[in-house]
């Protein structure tokens, strides 16, 4: 057997494993030493193939369309500082539970540590980063090296798939000469399926979680960023049994797609609302019960810590569950699913003026935010103008700092179908535009992408995407020339270096550089003229709406309107 056969054996037997487990969408960015896998995975129809040239956007890209579609996500690579370039993205993946399938390709184990060009150490590169990580064999024509290959591709794609989903690492070396055929088949593979369990709780489980909803006087519910595949409906079911406060998270797609007779119970107001001493006094809780991920909202966490509740379940995926405040006191691993509807629940015991003080206030709330977004013109404002102005079976995707913070604040409850996404794992302002890229591709929807001026200049090269394939995207970048977010912080009150380490100014704006992309782009400074804009047909299927803001302006009427609706609470409660 040549050479080249034994390669075409080897990278197709892989390909064909991939196939088999229903892999779906790769993405390629151009090396080297990776040439088998990225003329295999072109020359398949059972693919698609997305193409990026930076690698750590193109680790970003791959998390978007995992993370929206909800399936693992191959992503190749050359060997070196190449597949260095995925760490960021992997460490996303890792803690927001998201599958990517990450080949790396490597120089043959000869080359490895003795000075050959872009060889660096990548047998366990990523550490404790994925959640499994192997070394393949080089091709050659043993008689145990396919099979071999066949079930670590599968077993690969099993954890990757299995709760708490996760990247994992294969590192495939490769010997010179790499060119390979293309067959017009795949090759037939022996390993047929891995099959895994449902995560359903024990009947114990279910007698605690309904013993808690019995005995709770002062409850209420928190709803975090949930699992993409999450079915909601029985979240919903569980809400109109229960008629407890539901504290819905920004990410937690219980702020869209809301059903008119559940809409009463969801709270969209609490960060405003916890910011006030006298409600936290008032809405001090004896028990919470929660869903998915813990929530963007520092107040509430603070608020959490503050109450104490004797009694908090968490109901979550992984048994290492999520609790960085040490406050749960009860955990069940289970995935939402029909086992909520089985559940024997008496909410009887609830006191129902705790229930309307949450309700009420959020109302109180509600009305001084719509005040706010008609008089005040500042970062806030605009961000809620874009909410409001965004079409019926839409992706909003928010980047970390203020535009996520902004979405909890000013995203208001609606019956739109709008899905709500962020990199909230690290919660790193790296690679949001590949991130919301990759989203759209896998969603086909229209997709807006709400940055600030930083984080878009840190994955700028993120747009290179759009120029190998169509990404229907509009991008709002709040300018506000600047890290905006620190402006709430504590380094905001030393005056000296804070500029220059904190606000970082660059006093760059995006003209040229949407022009670069061929990007229909707006300048914006008014709420009409941004509302105007987001409702007008775009032009081009790369839109950039850049809006220039006002960091000081921003900070001072972002606690202008905390303050109303503290008084506002004071005068409703009599505090």
């Amino acid at each position: 057997m040549t050479n080249k056969e034994i390669l075409n054996n080897y990278v197709y037997k892989l390909v064909s494993a991939l196939h088999a487990t229903g892999i779906k969408d790769v993405v390629v960015s151009p090396g080297s030493r990776s040439t088998p896998l990225a003329y295999a995975f072109a020359h398949r129809k059972e693919f698609t193939l997305y193409r990026q040239v930076d690698e750590r956007s193109a680790a970003f890209l791959a998390l978007g369309l995992a993370k929206a579609s909800t399936k693992p996500v191959v992503l190749v690579c050359t060997s070196g500082t190449a597949a260095a370039n995925y760490f960021p993205a992997i460490v996303e993946a890792k803690i927001a539970r998201v599958p990517l399938i990450v080949l790396t390709a490597d120089r043959p184990h000869e080359l490895r540590e003795v000075g050959a060009p872009q060889a660096i150490a990548q047998t366990h590169l990523y550490g404790d980063q994925v959640k499994w990580t192997v070394d393949f064999p080089i091709p050659d024509d043993s008689q145990q090296t396919l099979p071999f290959i066949e079930r670590h591709i599968a077993r690969a794609v099993a954890i990757a798939s299995t709760h708490p989903y996760g990247p994992v690492h294969v590192n495939v070396p490769f010997r010179e000469p790499l060119l390979i055929d293309f067959p017009e088949q795949l090759p037939a593979v022996s390993f047929t399926e891995s099959i895994s369990s449902q995560l359903k709780p024990t009947e114990h489980a279910m007698n605690l979680f309904e013993t808690v909803i019995e005995q709770a006087k002062k409850g209420f519910i928190i709803v975090g960023e949930l699992p993409g595949r999450t079915d909601v409906t029985y979240i919903w079911q569980l809400v109109r049994r229960l008629k407890w406060p539901v504290l819905a998270d920004s990410l937690s797609q219980l702020r869209a797609n809301v059903p008119e007779d559940c809409e009463a119970y969801i709270i969209d107001q609490y960060d405003a609302l916890l910011k006030n001493e006298a409600f936290k006094q008032m809405a001090a809780a004896d028990t919470v019960i929660r869903f998915g991920a813990q929530p963007v909202s520092k107040p509430l966490m603070q608020f959490l810590t503050y109450c104490e509740p004797s009694t908090y379940l968490v109901v979550d995926e992984d048994p290492m569950f999520r609790d960085s405040l040490s406050l749960s006191t009860m955990h069940i691993q289970a995935s939402i699913d029909q086992w909520l509807n089985d559940l024997i629940i008496n909410p009887a015991n609830i006191d129902s003026a705790y229930v309307n003080l949450w309700t009420q206030s959020n109302e109180a709330a509600e009305a001084k935010v719509e005040t706010y977004k008609l008089e005040e013109s500042d970062e806030g404002a605009m961000a809620a103008v874009l909410f409001q102005s965004l079409p019926d079976e839409s992706n909003l995707f928010a980047s970390s700092s203020m535009p996520i913070r902004d979405v909890d604040t000013f995203f208001s409850k609606t019956s739109r179908d709008i899905h709500i996404y962020a990199n909230r794992g690290a919660n790193g302002i790296d690679g949001v535009v590949s991130t919301a890229i990759g989203t759209q591709l896998a969603t086909k929807r229209d997709t807006y992408l709400l940055i600030g001026d930083l984080a878009f200049l840190h994955d700028s090269n993120g747009l290179i995407a759009t120029r190998y394939q169509e990404c229907d995207i509009t991008i709002v970048i709040m300018n506000n020339d600047g890290g905006g977010i620190f402006s709430y912080l504590s380094q905001s009150t030393v005056e000296q270096h804070y500029e220059e380490l904190f606000g970082t100014p660059s006093g760059l704006q995006f003209a040229d550089l949407a022009k670069m992309y061929d990007a229909e782009y707006e300048p914006v400074h008014t709420k009409e003229e941004l509302k105007k804009v987001v409702q007008r047909p775009k032009a081009k299927a790369l839109r950039i709406i850049e809006v220039f803001t006002n960091r000081a302006q921003n900070l001072e009427a972002h606690r202008n309107l905390w303050d109303a609706i503290g008084k506002e609470l004071d005068k409703k409660w009599q505090v």
